[in-house]
């Protein structure tokens, strides 16, 4: 004897903000070709910066400076300001918020 499961596709009332929210950040990243998705998935890294970190596994500092000195700049400057603000910036902001 099977036992057939129906899979409710409309969400609970507590839900539906929720999904509503989710709906409208997904419609917005449709737009925007997937980069908040991939902005999120990669801990905020962009595609230059995952694209250039691979580069840095394989050739190496020296040898990635000794290709394009420019974009090397570039990288570590995005590596740094993204670092800054979420190792430094943020858990200033997270700890005054939630202390009196």
């Amino acid at each position: 004897m099977k036992m057939k499961t129906e899979i409710n596709k409309t969400p609970s009332i507590l839900l539906r903000p929720v999904a509503a929210l989710k709906e409208l950040f997904m419609a917005f990243d449709r737009k925007v070709d997937g980069a908040l998705v991939f902005f999120f998935k990669h801990y905020g890294k962009t595609k230059f910066m995952v694209a250039m970190s691979k580069k840095v596994q394989y050739l190496g500092i020296e040898k990635l400076w000794d290709k394009g000195p420019k974009a090397f700049i570039y990288f570590f400057l995005f590596y740094l300001i993204r670092d800054t603000i979420l190792y430094i910036v943020l858990p200033i902001i997270f700890a005054k918020a939630t202390t009196s």
